[in-house]
């Protein structure tokens, strides 16, 4: 099984390894849009005022900047180390086993607005980026990266998928046809029995998720084995009408 999750807006400063190494992460066929996105993005920043406008930052975020010029030879981090907010610190990486994290290592994919799809412990460097964000010099985010996230999917042939991202990263590398996969929508249900979409705890829940699955490290290789094993776990998992699967969050994340 492999795992898609979505990034986070905030992320860890510094890092103790060394400068990215694109060519090295997860999906090495996406160096060449790795690097001209990242390429677009120092070059953008070599002007902070028209790069504040581009990236939609306000005064406070001005640090950010700085961020971006410095891509290629800042100091990284783990991917799932890197993120922070509701979903990652629901996941709360850092804490976990040496195993666990080997299983993440294995089966998480992080997908990012400057690197595609990266391995939960692909390191990368701090950035500031949207998914819907267009750099100047390069097409539209969708044209840079669609297909080709796409491909790369196609070639990494899991035997299924389970897809966590938001839509906008969706848009930035649709699941090609033939890879098994489903994607999930966090509801809660209330006593009408009616299920409603999350916001906030959208991101908990899938946060929760994905600690839960690193800590029993279970070999699931279907949607069927992926219900199955939620719930013996605990978790309340379904089909969704849409054809993807329903994952109401639990009782405390209400």
């Amino acid at each position: 099984m492999l795992i898609l999750l979505p990034p986070s807006e905030t992320k860890r400063s510094g890092g103790t390894d060394a400068p990215m190494t694109a060519q090295e992460w997860a999906h090495p066929g996406l160096t060449p849009q790795r690097t001209a996105v990242a390429g677009a993005l120092v070059a953008l920043s070599a002007d902070p005022e028209r790069a504040a406008k581009v990236l939609g930052l306000g005064p406070r975020q001005l640090d950010d900047i700085r961020r971006n010029a410095e891509l290629a030879t800042a100091a990284t981090m783990p991917a799932v180390d890197r993120y922070t907010g509701v979903l990652f610190d629901a996941l709360g990486a850092t804490t976990l086993s040496a195993a666990a994290r080997r299983w993440l290592a294995a089966h998480v994919h992080i997908h990012s607005a400057p690197f595609g799809p990266v391995a939960a412990l692909d390191p990368i460097p701090a950035y500031r980026l949207g998914a819907a964000v267009s750099l100047p010099g390069l097409p539209s985010s969708k044209r840079v990266w669609a297909d080709a996230v796409s491909r790369a999917l196609a070639e990494a042939a899991p035997d299924f998928l389970l897809d966590l991202r938001s839509q906008a990263y969706v848009a930035l590398g649709p699941i090609p046809a033939g890879v098994p996969s489903a994607y999930v929508r966090v509801v809660s249900e209330g006593a009408d029995g009616v299920a409603r979409a999350l916001n906030h705890f959208n991101k908990r829940t899938k946060g929760e998720l994905v600690r839960d699955l690193a800590e029993a490290r279970p070999r699931i290789r279907s949607r069927a084995g992926f219900l199955s094993w939620a719930a013996e776990a605990g978790w309340d998992a379904r089909d969704d009408p849409s054809g993807g699967i329903l994952l109401v969050a639990r009782a405390a994340a209400d």
